[in-house]
């Protein structure tokens, strides 16, 4: 940015005056250019800066942190819209009016403290005109953008809006797990559920490179992560996610769509989230509503580069609606801030939510710090290879708290029943649980703390052609079931193993007469070759897709039939 010498070089030397009456001295110099020269000087001192600052209204404070946390600029129509406008007016008319000492906004304030000034600068859309601070009074400006991003923002939450209480847990291991065995065996997405999303599940296994880019399994990672225990693989998801540029929290809000080319700032935006949720007082009870309403009059540009609400393409996903422009803050911003709340941070661990009585969230609460888990020498030197920026970053991070019986609850039961139904207890081992789920179906239950899969011919001949036998299954069980493996169970395993399938169930069409001559003369007619087995001597199967053609034959004969299936 120019300097203060630069953005006041145009002005009369009156106001250069009014300038040094703001700032508390006095222009020994009579002539424009010298008291120019002199004030240019002079005030690029910390201590005048500081003792100015003090005296700034609230909204002109609140528009210098705005400008300082944006790197001393912003767009001028943004700025203009948050902070006001400056009125246009000469030498005569500013004098007459005394426009600077009855000043109609915070931008009007600060133009005569020469604190803000106006200037077209170079940009990727061409030229856009920019308010800015000269950058030799930026430095004792940034003191103040670092109080503002620890303000306070919100309330503490009233009891009738935490009647419901949700404490965090680490779900997002068991759904991670779910998703890495869904992909090892091809599964449908619609054939399983998760306890959080599966943007979120997918997008943190491509940030672990659990998942390679084109969906594939990075199988020594698989490996590695499934058998760190919990609070292990915990830990190192979390501080992935905290250093991640991949992970975007704003493609996944499920209310919205982002569409095109264009680029956020991920790791900023995350910064300036963590830094409003880490200012909050820990273990306290907040209000989640008016914390993103604060966060809109204090500083709603947390995520725009030079408050630009009109560059990215997003649209809402109910009704497909445009949402360019300042007025749909609520729809991406606020739906950002409340996504990261309630969902990133309560699937990672970070806050407990809590319900009001018309079951909507309502507050949350910012758990206490307690240190992260001791990682391994691996992750050590790795971390020293990270940027300072990924050091700062990481120690304003909160910190996982969970008690020590959940964070050992980790031998949940494996059972197995005799009709080849499994059933994997949540804090039953994942890498076990993953292999199983190899060699069944995935089967809903009504129980969200346990994982049932199915033994069948398909799943068997699936992990078949993976490499994996039946006898693996039999180990994998006998070593970790709860019970030893029902003997019908074993020995169906072991007839199928050498055998193959021997019997099958398929759905038919039965077509059933009354007398015994009628079907003999079906068979002869040209209907014949729709007909299947013969069950009795008046009952037989009709070839699949084959009903109409065979009733329609029927009806030739001078015989109606009565169609069941219908019924």
């Amino acid at each position: 940015m120019p300097s203060l010498f630069h953005s006041l070089q145009t002005r009369d030397l009156g106001h250069l005056r009014i300038v040094a009456q703001f700032w508390g001295i006095e222009l020994a110099a009579g002539e424009r250019k010298a008291a120019l020269k002199e004030l240019s000087e002079r005030l690029v001192n910390a201590e005048l800066a500081n003792e100015l600052l003090e005296t700034l209204p609230n909204d002109a404070q609140h528009a210098i942190q705005t400008l300082a946390q944006n790197g001393g600029k912003l767009a001028w129509s943004t700025f203009e819209r948050h902070f006001g406008v400056i009125r246009e007016a000469g030498p005569g008319k500013r004098d007459r009016e005394q426009l600077h000492l009855n000043p109609i906004s915070a931008a009007e304030i600060l133009f005569y403290r020469a604190l803000v000034a106006r200037a077209f600068f170079e940009t990727e859309n061409g030229p856009q005109e920019f308010a800015y601070m000269p950058n030799d009074l930026l430095p004792f400006i940034k003191h103040e953008a670092h109080k503002a991003e620890h303000k306070v923002f919100g309330r503490l939450a009233r009891p009738e809006e935490r009647t419901e209480i949700i404490p965090a847990n680490d779900f997002i291991l068991d759904d991670l797990t779910t998703l890495l065995a869904a992909l090892r065996t091809g599964q449908d997405e619609s054939s399983y559920t998760l306890d959080t999303s599966r943007r979120f599940v997918r997008d943190l296994g491509l940030a672990a490179r659990l998942i390679g880019n084109e969906g594939g399994l990075q199988r020594d990672t698989v490996k590695t992560h499934l058998e760190q225990s919990r609070a292990e693989a915990f830990a190192q998801l979390r501080e992935i996610w905290r250093e991640s540029d991949t992970f975007n929290e704003l493609h996944q809000v499920p209310s919205i769509l982002c569409e095109g080319e264009w680029k956020n700032q991920v790791l900023e935006t995350r910064d300036k989230l963590l830094g409003f949720v880490n200012a909050l007082p820990k273990g306290k009870w907040w209000h989640l509503n008016s914390f993103i309403a604060d966060i809109k009059t204090y500083n709603p540009d947390f995520q725009r580069i030079a408050g630009d609400y009109d560059a990215w393409f997003i649209r809402s996903r109910e009704d497909e609606t445009s949402l360019h422009g300042f007025e749909h803050w609520d729809e991406v911003e606020g739906a950002l801030i409340r996504y990261f709340v309630t969902r990133v941070l309560f699937w990672l661990g970070f806050v407990d939510l809590a319900r009001g009585a018309d079951g909507e969230t309502k507050a949350f609460l910012v758990k206490e710090e307690k240190p992260v888990p001791a990682r391994s020498n691996d992750q050590r030197e790795a971390r020293s290879r990270r940027t300072a920026s990924s050091e700062t970053r990481s120690s304003t991070t909160p910190a996982l708290h969970f008690d020590s019986a959940q964070r050992l609850k980790e031998r949940g039961k494996i059972l197995v029943s005799s009709n080849g139904l499994m059933t994997v207890e949540r804090y039953a081992p994942r890498a076990v649980r993953y292999q199983l789920a190899r060699f069944g179906e995935w089967v809903k239950s009504k129980n969200p703390h346990e994982f049932k899969y199915q033994i069948t011919t398909a799943s068997l001949e699936k992990a078949l052609t993976q490499g994996l036998k039946v006898t693996h299954l039999v180990a994998l069980l006998a070593k970790n079931s709860e019970t030893k493996i029902p003997p019908s169970l074993g020995k169906a395993l072991r007839r199928w193993e050498v055998n193959g399938t021997e019997a099958r169930v398929r759905h038919v069409t039965v077509l059933r007469l009354t007398k015994p001559d009628d079907l003999e003369a079906l068979r002869k007619s040209k209907a014949g070759r729709f007909l299947g087995a013969v069950l009795n001597p008046t009952t037989v199967e009709v070839r699949e897709g084959a009903s109409k053609k065979v009733l329609a034959a029927l009806i030739e004969m001078g015989i109606l039939v009565e169609d069941e299936r219908e019924a």
